[in-house]
C-alpha cells in the first residue's frame, strides 16, 4: 500500500514539495477510529516513546527518592534544545543520585538551540553529553539504576537491567513483542524497537486512560502526563512545535515528537491515541499532520495544521500545510 500525500509545501502559492505518510488513531482497546495509509507497517518510534521509557523511574520510587517534581519528570520525557535550564535540570537530577555528566552514555551534541550553542562556544566550552537532547532521559535511567542498587555503567546496552526494564514497559504499553528481531540502536545509543504504527497509537491511548495497565503503571503514566502539561517548555524548548502544542492544549493533549518524521499523541478527554510516520522522515510534515488530527478530534480552532515558510529575513513566503481533505480523511 502506497501512503498518500498528506502535506504540501508551498512557495508563492505554488506547491513546491509533497510529503506522504500514514496516520493511525486508535482507542485503548485497539479499535481503529481512523486509518490513513499503512498503519500495520512497523516503524521506529524514536523519541516519541520517551514517556513510556520513563515509567520505571517513577514506578520504582526513584523519582520520589530523589525529589523529582514536574520539571525533572518532564525532562526525563524530553528531546530538549540544550538550553541552560534544560542542562541545569539534567545536572540536578544526576547530582541527586550522586552522579554527574561523566556518567552519561548518550554522546555529545551541540545544543539544538542556536542561542544556547552560540553561548557555549563564546564561553570557550565544548558540547558534551549533558547538552544532548536525550540527557534528561539518560539522567532518569542512571537515577533508576542507582535507586535499584544497579551499577549504571553500560546502561545503554540491551542486556543491561535498566534497558530490560525499559523494554518491558514499552512492550507492555504497546502490546508488542520486542527483541533482537525488531531492535535497532537510537541516536543516543539505547535500543529502539520497530513497532506497528497502530500499536503505538493504542499504546498512547492506554498511557493516558490507564486501560489495560496495572494500577501502579497507570498511576506513573498519569504523573508523567501531568508533568508534561505542567512543564511543556522542558519537553522541547524555545520555538519547538511540541512545546507549543502542550502550552496550548496540555490539559487535553499529550504529545511527543520523534526523529525521522514520527509523532505520537493522546487525547485525554476522548481516550484516543495517535501515531504518525512520514515516509521521507520530514519532521515539518509530522508537525502539521498532528495539528490536523488535533483539529479533527479535539480542538477545531487550534490552528496547528499550517506552519509558515519564511525567508532568511523572516518574511512569510509560503506554508507547510495539511492537504485540504486530510481532516475529512480522518473523520469519514
Amino acid at each position: 500500500m502506497a501512503d498518500p500525500v498528506l502535506v504540501e509545501v508551498t512557495r508563492g502559492g505554488i506547491v513546491e514539495s509533497r510529503h506522504r505518510g500514514a496516520v493511525a488513531v486508535v482507542d485503548a482497546s485497539g479499535g481503529v477510529v481512523a486509518a490513513i495509509g499503512d498503519i500495520d507497517q512497523v516503524v521506529f518510534p524514536r523519541s516519541t516513546v520517551k514517556a513510556i521509557q520513563a515509567l520505571p523511574l517513577v514506578e520504582s520510587g526513584a523519582a520520589d527518592r530523589y525529589g523529582f517534581g514536574p520539571a525533572e519528570l518532564a525532562l526525563a520525557c524530553s528531546s530538549h534544545n540544550g538550553e541552560p535550564r534544560h542542562v541545569a535540570t539534567a545536572q540536578k537530577m544526576l547530582a541527586a543520585a550522586g552522579r554527574s555528566a561523566a556518567d552519561l552514555e548518550c554522546g555529545p551534541q551541540v545544543p539544538s538551540s542556536e542561542s544556547a550553542a552560540a553561548a557555549l562556544f563564546r564561553a570557550g566550552e565544548r558540547p558534551g553529553p549533558i547538552h544532548n537532547n536525550c540527557s534528561g532521559k539518560h539522567a532518569g535511567f542512571i537515577c533508576f539504576a542507582c535507586h535499584e542498587g544497579i551499577d549504571p555503567r553500560g546502561y545503554v546496552r540491551p542486556d543491561h537491567p535498566v534497558q530490560r526494564s525499559v523494554t518491558a514497559a514499552l512492550a507492555d504499553v504497546t502490546g508488542t513483542a520486542l527483541d533482537e528481531r525488531n531492535r535497532g540502536i537510537d541516536g543516543c545509543s539505547i535500543p529502539t524497537y520497530a513497532i506497528p504504527l497502530k500499536n503505538l497509537a493504542r499504546g498512547f491511548a492506554r498511557f493516558v486512560t490507564g486501560e489495560g495497565l496495572a494500577e501502579k503503571r497507570a498511576a506513573a503514566a498519569r504523573r508523567l502526563v501531568a508533568a508534561s502539561a505542567a512543564e511543556p517548555w522542558m519537553i522541547g524548548g524555545t520555538g519547538r512545535f511540541v512545546t507549543e502544542v502542550l502550552e496550548k492544549l496540555g490539559g487535553t493533549v499529550f504529545a511527543k515528537d520523534g526523529a525521522e518524521g514520527t509523532f505520537c499523541a493522546a487525547f485525554r478527554e476522548v481516550g484516543l491515541g495517535m501515531a504518525v510516520k512520514c515516509d521521507d522522515g520530514a519532521g515539518r510534515a509530522a508537525d502539521v499532520i498532528l495539528g490536523a488530527v488535533i483539529e479533527a478530534f479535539v480542538a477545531p480552532g487550534a490552528e496547528l495544521s499550517r506552519r509558515p515558510v519564511k525567508s532568511r529575513r523572516g518574511e512569510v513566503v509560503g506554508e507547510v500545510r495539511a492537504v485540504h481533505n486530510l481532516k475529512e480523511m480522518l473523520t469519514k
